[in-house]
């Protein structure tokens, strides 16, 4: 019985065909989705449509930061300068200020509230009543759906020096009012707790996603080897969302140079200052109240680049770690 060979060049062209039919069956397979699923595909057109418009599309005004940007003049009218705006603003004494409150603010907001969400998902997998269960993960997801300027309104409401609830029962039990939203370190630290507070319930949403994948067996298996809950928790299901624990550590360390000019805006006020300089902070005070858009842009496009680093030097050591990493 003979056998053929196959010489190189009819090598390359098996090669070619079965390359064509497999592009072929990807475009047949794309046209037959697109024809199943086509209402789901023009819903996606909305979101796709804003990331561009608001997203991408704005990212042609980062050219401001290179210029002496005149508004009557225009993009095209301005004169480039540089990186002098860049230097400017990197010699202006509000800009280190504001890097260190915005560090210090996020730091201390990551450090407290990122292992709350974790732990809240962990005790409300193992609540079996379900209406209990239901209400207590409504109470905690609604903060995140309510605006900075309502939180700000209810923080003055609990926490003000001369009206707040918190501070009328002290007095009516005969202790001194404290100054939570109206003296530096008070601020700081009722700042971070409303933050965590408003934020906790969207991370539990996610984590409890991420226990819902677990499968049961394993926890089976692990009640016929005698584990308890908590032994369940920490062999269980902590190992089972790691991988969701670190795609979210991720992106929480890419926010680290960000923040919210609205929760810092909705508690500020002129005996916080030492604090309330943010990053936000001070783009707004140069790009709106001042006018000076070339250095709020410059400021912006710094705080950005910083977070596209951190996100890829976090994703880098999660991959050395073993991790999956989100890139």
């Amino acid at each position: 019985m003979k056998i053929a060979r196959v010489t190189g060049k009819e090598s390359d062209h098996l090669t070619s065909v079965q390359e064509s039919i497999k592009n072929r069956n990807k475009r047949k397979s794309i046209l037959f989705y697109l024809r199943k699923d086509w209402q789901l595909y023009i819903l996606l057109l909305v979101p796709v449509a804003f990331a561009f418009i608001f997203k991408y599309g704005s990212m042609f005004g980062l050219v401001v930061a290179f210029k002496d940007y005149k508004i009557l003049k225009g993009f095209s009218g301005s004169e480039w300068v540089g990186l002098s705006v860049f230097r400017k603003v990197f010699q202006m004494r509000d800009f280190g200020k504001s890097i260190r409150n915005t560090l210090l603010l996020n730091s201390l907001t990551l450090i407290i509230g990122f292992p709350l969400p974790i732990l809240l998902a962990l005790l409300l997998n193992e609540v079996k009543n379900k209406y209990f269960k239901k209400l207590t993960q409504t109470l905690l997801y609604l903060p995140h759906f309510l605006s900075f300027v309502i939180i700000g309104a209810i923080a003055y409401q609990i926490f003000g020096l001369a009206n707040g609830v918190i501070n009328n029962l002290l007095e009516a039990t005969g202790h001194v009012r404290i100054p939570f939203l109206q003296e530096d370190n008070h601020w700081l630290i009722t700042y971070v707790l409303i933050n965590v507070w408003q934020t906790m319930g969207w991370g539990t949403i996610i984590y409890l996603a991420a226990i819902t994948s677990v499968n049961p067996e394993l926890y089976e298996a692990a009640t016929v080897d005698g584990a308890g809950r908590l032994a369940k928790c920490i062999h269980v299901t902590l190992p089972c969302i790691k991988s969701t624990i670190v795609i979210l550590l991720i992106m929480n360390l890419g926010k680290i140079m960000g923040g919210s000019f609205e929760s810092v805006n909705a508690l500020m006020n002129v005996a916080t200052t030492e604090y309330t300089n943010t990053i936000p902070v001070l783009v707004y005070r140069l790009g709106l109240s001042n006018g000076k858009y070339s250095e709020a842009t410059a400021i912006g496009l710094f705080q950005s680049v910083i977070g596209l680093l951190l996100v890829i030097g976090s994703d880098f050591f999660a991959k050395k770690l073993g991790e999956e990493g989100i890139l």
